[in-house]
């Protein structure tokens, strides 16, 4: 069974480490918007494209043996480094060398054993741009501090879709939407071009998986319909809708169906893997 992740960040990571558990032929496809952080800092300084959500997926499908895997994460503490993630200074360093994005997550996933395939959203790095009440936002960090965000789109607006992504949609039997930050983390991805056109033409079982809670300020005030209606006007029609059955969205309904399950990890604040894992393969055709 192929399985896909679609989306940036936590979030993200989580869906691909339960897809694993369904598959060992599992692809990310990964937002590369984030302006934030480590990451903001190095395409502020070296013009590139962010790779904290990269980095973040990479470590979710690693070999957790390997040694590069376990210091991927390590973030320095002092001097001009403090701040910077280990893995972002590797992908960085390697995209600054090669100037080929997709080459340099192949080569970290590779020295990371990784299983699976982790492909950036768009082949360049992109700017997160919003419709708000208040007019036009530009850069993630910027749009996740709205609530009155209207629409979304990516700039440059012709930004190519790699090849590799969209053939992992086209040929996949199930792909997780989410979860993460619905404007910021997964319509992020969802609304390259070649992503958009990739997901409305695939046969693949489609399953958005809902946040836990509001993504305050962005999705403040959202219903689990409100989320659902935003991932409609962008292009991006799942087949249903996993839902946590103790979080509030559970209560909500949505133009789409709604499949609740037991998904939340004992902290209450991020998906259990394993539960996650039970309910998508439950829901596969």
């Amino acid at each position: 069974m192929n399985v896909v992740a679609v989306g940036g960040g936590h979030g993200t990571a989580v869906s691909l480490r339960a897809l694993r558990r369904l598959s060992d032929h599992v692809t990310g496809v990964v937002s590369v918007a984030d302006d934030g952080g480590s990451t903001g800092r190095l395409r502020a300084m070296l013009d590139v494209a962010a790779v904290g959500d990269l980095r973040k997926c990479l470590g979710a499908l690693a070999d957790p043996d390997n040694p590069l895997a376990a210091s991927f994460e390590h973030r320095f503490s002092v001097g001009e480094l403090a701040g910077h993630a280990v893995g972002n200074l590797l992908l960085v360093g390697l995209l600054d060398a090669t100037g080929d994005l997709e080459e340099s997550v192949r080569a970290v996933a590779q020295a990371m054993g990784v299983t699976g395939e982790i492909i950036p959203a768009s082949c360049e790095g992109v700017v997160l741009v919003a419709a708000t009440e208040e007019g036009d936002t530009r850069g993630q960090s910027e749009v996740m501090m709205s609530s009155s965000i209207r629409r979304i789109r990516v700039e440059p607006a012709n930004a190519a879709a790699p090849i590799a992504a969209v053939e992992a949609i086209e040929r996949a039997d199930l792909i997780l939407i989410g979860p993460g930050s619905l404007f910021t983390s997964v319509l992020a991805a969802c609304v390259v071009p070649g992503i958009t056109q990739a997901l409305a033409g695939t046969g693949a079982r489609k399953l958005y998986v809902a946040n836990l809670r509001e993504q305050l300020p962005e999705t403040e005030g959202y219903t689990l319909g409100a989320h659902v209606d935003a991932l409609l006007a962008h292009g991006v029609v799942p087949d249903a809708v996993l839902v946590d059955s103790s979080s509030n969205f559970a209560h909500h309904e949505s133009s789409l169906p709604v499949y609740r399950h037991d998904l939340a990890g004992g902290n209450g604040r991020v998906h259990d893997v394993q539960k996650l894992a039970d309910a998508a393969f439950a829901h596969v055709r």
